[in-house]
């Protein structure tokens, strides 16, 4: 049965990167049938910065944004946001990084080598945001549309030289402590070649943990360990608004502490589809993605004490926008690489302390930036 999983796995990758070297360089249409409503929000007039969310776009330039706002119609919620920076991500030993040195760099204010999680250039676990805030007291949350071994995810809450070593880093789950945690991957936790049964383990640790988003929606307490899927979530047509329930869900628990909480959302597979070349599904995801981003944005304007960040860990597919018009919601898009690019990558923050979040900086800097916010 592995065999014949891995088999498929191993087909269905192929297939996907034969047909985006096929796309690759040609130009695809992508209109947005139904264009959505977005929020308008005031600004926050305090300047005590008790939460922190940091919403990462999984591959998502300023490109993904523009064209986006073009196919809704010449608006996107992420306009909402007063500052915008531009963060430098390249890694300890590349110009061009992965998402595993780039979340580290975000997570851990340190840069890594390529294809690392959690650990500076030796292999040494560092500690990251999820870690020193729950130390300080406060809350933490981590909400994805992907398996929780991938590297962003993991990033904030494992260790390794190595992003592929999933049975390891979702073992490392175990002890991170963070009290939400919603994603997919179940088959890392499960189906283990040691046999461990890693939901179980959280079980006895006294985690909820429901398997869907019906069984989480009701629960009113943490900690909970929310793995949905058995790897990643399915696209946005087919998952619904889980990304936003889901996100909504943590802050509402996570917001119960007095002192405070850390909150990462992460909107995983815009890299998947920049990998892909498929315009349609990219834009679905940067969609879905801002969607999230005014759900959020309304919450934290009605809090006041909340600062919200939103930024890339790298750019994925060289997209351009070529061509398009935002009154028939549509675009002309052409994908350069299959990989990932090197091109500072837009900072977007709301709230509280939004102001030290202009200019152009290194990635690690945005880790500085919220730890003194936070006087972690």
């Amino acid at each position: 049965m592995k065999k014949i999983y891995l088999l498929a796995t191993l087909f269905a990758v192929t297939v996907c990167t034969t047909q985006a070297q096929s796309r690759r360089d040609k130009e695809q249409t992508y209109t947005l049938d139904k264009p959505y409503e977005t929020v308008l929000v005031q600004p926050v007039k305090g300047k005590k910065v008790k939460n922190v969310i940091l919403m990462i776009g999984d591959g998502m330039s300023l490109m993904h944004q523009y064209s986006a706002w073009t196919a809704n119609g010449g608006k996107l919620n992420i306009e909402n946001c007063p500052i915008v920076g531009l963060s430098k991500t390249y890694c300890a030993n590349k110009l061009i990084t992965d998402s595993g040195a780039a979340g580290t760099a975000m997570a851990t204010g340190q840069k890594t080598n390529y294809h690392s999680v959690g650990v500076d250039t030796n292999g040494n676990p560092l500690p990251s945001l999820t870690d020193i805030a729950k130390d300080k007291g406060l809350s933490t949350g981590v909400v994805v549309t992907c398996r929780l071994n991938d590297a962003t995810p993991a990033a904030f809450c494992a260790n390794s030289p190595d992003r592929d070593d999933a049975e390891k880093i979702a073992a490392d789950y175990l002890d991170c402590n963070v009290d939400f945690i919603f994603g997919g991957g179940s088959k890392h936790f499960t189906q283990r070649k040691d046999k461990r049964n890693l939901i179980e383990e959280f079980k006895v640790k006294g985690y909820n943990t429901p398997q869907s988003w019906d069984e989480l929606k009701d629960i009113k307490q943490t900690p909970i360990f929310a793995v949905v899927d058995t790897l990643d979530l399915p696209v946005p047509s087919m998952r619904g608004e889980v990304l936003g329930d889901a996100s909504m869900k943590a802050i509402e628990l996570l917001s119960k502490n007095k002192k405070g909480f850390f909150l990462m959302v992460e909107g995983s597979q815009l890299d998947d589809y920049g990998h892909f070349n498929d315009l349609d599904l990219l834009m679905q995801e940067v969609h879905d993605f801002d969607r999230t981003v005014g759900r959020i944005l309304q919450w934290a304007e009605k809090d006041g004490e909340t600062l919200v960040i939103v930024t890339a860990d790298h750019e994925t597919g060289g997209l351009t926008l070529v061509g398009g018009d935002k009154n028939t919601n549509t675009i002309v898009g052409k994908f350069s690489t299959g990989g990932h690019s090197g091109v500072m990558v837009p900072v977007y923050s709301y709230g509280p302390g939004s102001q030290d979040f202009g200019g152009i900086y290194e990635n690690t800097s945005i880790f500085d930036k919220i730890k003194k916010l936070l006087k972690l």
